[in-house]
């Protein structure tokens, strides 16, 4: 029963550090994953950007507001 024994311990060390292995290359690819999916989400997604160009602004002589503005999107 000797041997057995020791035999059924050195088998059950071996699967639970295949089980450790397994579990820190999990944790390290789905660390790499969820990096990856991020960064392809951000590059995929592009919100427009509103500019405003004020060009000229003046008061005319009688009071008058001359503006000239222009919209555009990105």
């Amino acid at each position: 029963m000797g041997m057995a024994s020791k035999a059924g311990d050195w088998a059950f060390k071996a699967f639970t550090a295949g089980l450790g292995v397994a579990t820190i290359y999990l944790a390290a690819t789905f660390s790499v994953n969820v990096y990856r999916g991020l960064a392809w989400h951000n590059a995929q997604s592009v919100t427009p950007k509103l500019h405003i160009n004020l060009q000229k602004i003046s008061m005319s002589p009688d009071w008058e507001l001359d503006c000239d503005l222009q919209l555009h999107w990105d």
